[in-house]
C-alpha cells in the first residue's frame, strides 16, 4: 500500500485490516524506539516481552487517537506505549512480590530475603540491594516519563508556532503577570467551547477571554503564546508539567 500515514490511519480506524497491518508494520520501529527509551535498553521484536506490549499499545492507539485534541498521532502513540509498559512492569512486580510472600517459611532457616537476626528481623543485604534497585528503576521511569512528556509538549506547541526556547524567553518575569496569565488560562479551560475554538482556529479567543478575566486585550495579546502554552498543560495528558504549574 502506498497511502500516507494519515490515509492509512483513517482507513484503519474505519475497519480496514490491511491498512491497520500496514500502519503497524511501517511504524513498528518507532514503537520499538519508544519502548527502548522506557526500558533503558534495546528492545527487539520477537525476543522481548516489551516489544509485544509496545505493538499491542500501538494497535490500541490507532483506535483511541482523537485528532481534534491537537496532539500528533505519533506523539499520542508515545504516550500509550509508555503507559502500557509501565503497567506491564507494575504487574510483574506485583507477581514477584506474591512469589516472595509464598516463600515466607524460608525465614525459619535464614535463607530467605529477610535475615532472621538477633535484632528482630533486620533486612538482609540482598533486600537492601533490591530496594535500592527498585528505587533506581522508579527514578528511571520518572525521568523517562518526563522526557517523553516534554517531547509531546514540544510537538503540541509547534502546532501553534511556539518553540520551547521561545516559551522560556517570553515567560513573564513578574509574579503578578504570571499569576494573571495562569488565571486567564484556567478561565479559558473552564469553557470547552473556547478550547475548541483555540484548537480549531489556532488563535486565542481574545474577545471572549477579555470578558471572562477582566484583563485588557492588549495585555492578553502580549501574553498570547504563554497563555496558549498553559492551556495545553491544563488540557492535555501532561501530569509532570501540570504538577510543576501547580
Amino acid at each position: 500500500m502506498s497511502e500516507g500515514p494519515e490515509r492509512l490511519l483513517a482507513l484503519a480506524r474505519a475497519g480496514d485490516a490491511a491498512a491497520r497491518e500496514a500502519l503497524i508494520r511501517r511504524y513498528a520501529p518507532f514503537a520499538m524506539r519508544v519502548a527502548s527509551g522506557v526500558t533503558g535498553g534495546y528492545v527487539e521484536m520477537g525476543r522481548d516481552d516489551e516489544a509485544s506490549v509496545a505493538l499491542v499499545a500501538f494497535n490500541e492507539a490507532i483506535d483511541s487517537y482523537d485528532p481534534s485534541r491537537g496532539a500528533s498521532f505519533l506523539g499520542f502513540v508515545q504516550a500509550v506505549v509508555r503507559r502500557r509498559l509501565i503497567d506491564h512492569y507494575r504487574k510483574n512486580r506485583s507477581r514477584q512480590r506474591e512469589v516472595s510472600l509464598s516463600g515466607l517459611s524460608d525465614l525459619e532457616s535464614g535463607d530467605g530475603l529477610w535475615a532472621d537476626t538477633a535484632a528482630g528481623g533486620v533486612p538482609s543485604l540482598q533486600a537492601a540491594h533490591l530496594t535500592a534497585a527498585e528505587g533506581a528503576h522508579r527514578e528511571r521511569e520518572t525521568a523517562s516519563e518526563r522526557r517523553e512528556e516534554v517531547l509531546r509538549y514540544r510537538e503540541m506547541l509547534s502546532v501553534f508556532g511556539i518553540s520551547l526556547s521561545e516559551l522560556v524567553r517570553i515567560c513573564p518575569r513578574h509574579e503578578d503577570a504570571r499569576r494573571h496569565a495562569v488565571e486567564a488560562a484556567r478561565a479559558l479551560v473552564s469553557r470547552p467551547e473556547l478550547v475548541d475554538s483555540l484548537h480549531r482556529r489556532g488563535e486565542l479567543p481574545l474577545k471572549e477571554l477579555e470578558r471572562l478575566v477582566g484583563v485588557s486585550r492588549k495585555t492578553l495579546e502580549r501574553q498570547r503564546k504563554y497563555i496558549i502554552a498553559l492551556v495545553l498543560i491544563l488540557t492535555e495528558d501532561l501530569p509532570h508539567l501540570e504538577a510543576y504549574l501547580r
